[in-house]
């Protein structure tokens, strides 16, 4: 792309796309992009690089006339901008084609994916590395709070990144990770999910299976010792795999995990013999193992336990990750990205090692692609039953997913009832707000669950809490 100097990208306002709008503005191009509708972190991260954004969809967002448009992988045939980029003959792009392109080059490609705790595992990776000395470059799907960003263009010779399994493009079907030509993974976990795309846990395998073949000889896959669909996804590799998680058998073995009320700690042994104790501000076992597979893959670049260590236990956090909104009256509101049954499981838990004995409230947006399918209706009743008092939102753009596929947000909640938990239903975020805040006491802690804006939600429980008094 040595001559294309203007790059526009439809669908700016994903967390991928936002990144790759940062780094190809640090490469010295200029970048403009356009998206239906914006909302932070995103929206505000966009505005702080000065990097314009344009809504809604139209053509003349694409004038004066690009070098390039990159797709993301959000926009299908009927977008009006993409519609124009085809009659006109724009030169067009996806996302991780891009990045391979232009910064994989001379780089060492570390990689991380499976189906929950990749953002925060790479985030967690970079951060190692970075306090090695050893400089990254990274590109993770979250504003890694110790950057500031969720993307950095550095000199040293590693890049890591977060291997999504979505796909790439409208003309390209294909994971994203695919592109990312790995040296390294980890694979945290294998569940079904993005039933819009993958008909079965079979094909997400398949997707897995396929990342694992990309792998050379000389490379290394760290992966999860938990769960027979990684086994299965790891089975055939070329090169070596190493184990974590809480088995005897694990290479990377951990135990003795105690949960503190502003920390976790644990210890790690390699091999079967005792190799390092480390202590995180992040609550929850879900953690402790993505840490431990972020130490353990450092751990094979050299990185000495003594600076996994101190960057594990400096390790602030991923925006909308068990992130505290506010704390009002007592109150205490978090936000959280969990779109899958087994993700919300893991973040009510880690709250009820965080905030013992105060009573827990779910509020749950069904918004993704999965969720709002009934796929998982008795799975997401169970995860949502660790919380004490559970509230879900109509589903999101219900309209989008066929009628018979649809979840039934009553059936879930009678199942929760059946379970021995509070379950109700509102219309919207604002109906939320209205029907909830007056029954909110000090002690309570209100997790919010969606991978969207959720009407800003947060905003609106901080404020109604404080206009009681």
């Amino acid at each position: 792309m040595d001559e294309k100097k203007h790059v526009h990208l439809i669908g700016i306002c994903g967390t991928a796309m936002a990144s790759l709008a940062g780094l190809l503005k640090q490469q010295g191009r200029q970048v403009t992009g356009s998206d239906a509708a914006a909302y932070p972190p995103m929206s505000d991260f966009l505005a702080a690089q000065g990097i314009p954004l344009a809504q809604p969809y139209r053509e003349e967002n694409l004038r004066p006339r690009p070098d390039l448009v990159v797709v993301g992988n959000a926009i299908s045939r009927g977008n009006p901008e993409l519609e124009y980029v085809l009659d006109e003959r724009i030169p067009m792009q996806s996302l991780p084609r891009v990045i391979h392109d232009e910064f994989l080059t001379g780089k060492e490609s570390l990689v991380v994916a499976g189906t929950h705790g990749k953002t925060t595992t790479a985030s967690m990776l970079a951060w190692i590395f970075a306090c090695a000395g050893l400089e990254p470059s990274f590109l993770v799907g979250g504003i890694a709070e110790n950057f500031g960003s969720s993307f950095a263009l550095r000199p040293g010779k590693h890049f890591l990144l977060e291997g999504d399994e979505y796909d790439t493009a409208f003309f390209d079907k294909g994971p994203k990770f695919l592109h990312y030509a790995p040296d390294a993974a980890i694979l945290t976990s294998v569940e079904f999910d993005h039933a819009d795309i993958y008909k079965d846990l079979d094909a997400v395998k398949t997707a897995f299976k396929r990342l694992v073949n990309l792998v050379p000889r000389r490379g290394r896959i760290v992966a999860w010792d938990g769960s027979a669909n990684v086994d299965e996804c790891v089975a055939k590799a070329f090169c070596p795999v190493e184990r974590y998680g809480m088995s005897e058998k694990a290479d990377w073995r951990i135990s003795d995990v105690r949960y503190e009320s502003a920390r976790t700690i644990w210890r790690v042994s390699r091999h079967g013999e005792t190799w390092a104790e480390f202590e995180s501000p992040l609550a929850g076992e879900y953690n402790v193992l993505n840490a431990t597979a972020a130490a353990a893959l450092a751990a094979g670049y050299g990185v000495p336990a003594e600076n996994i260590r101190e960057a594990l236990r400096t390790f602030k956090s991923v925006k909308r990750r068990l992130e505290v909104k506010a704390e009002v009256n007592g109150v205490t509101i978090i936000d959280d990205f969990a779109h899958h049954p087994t993700a919300i499981g893991q973040t009510l838990e880690a709250l009820r090692t965080r905030y013992t004995g105060r009573r827990l409230w779910a509020v749950f947006e069904p918004r993704s692609n999965t969720l709002r399918r009934k796929v998982f209706e008795n799975e997401l009743a169970q995860s949502l039953a660790k919380a004490d008092e559970v509230v879900m939102a109509s589903i999101f753009r219900p309209e989008a997913v066929p009628e018979g596929e649809r979840l039934t947000v009553p059936a879930v909640l009678e199942r929760i009832r059946a379970l021995g938990k509070q379950a109700r239903e509102f219309a919207d975020a604002d109906a939320i707000v209205a029907g909830i805040a007056g029954e909110l006491r000090p002690g309570d802690v209100v997790a919010v669950l969606s991978n969207g804006g959720f009407g800003g939600i947060y905003e609106k429980m901080a404020r109604a809490v404080i206009g009681r008094q």
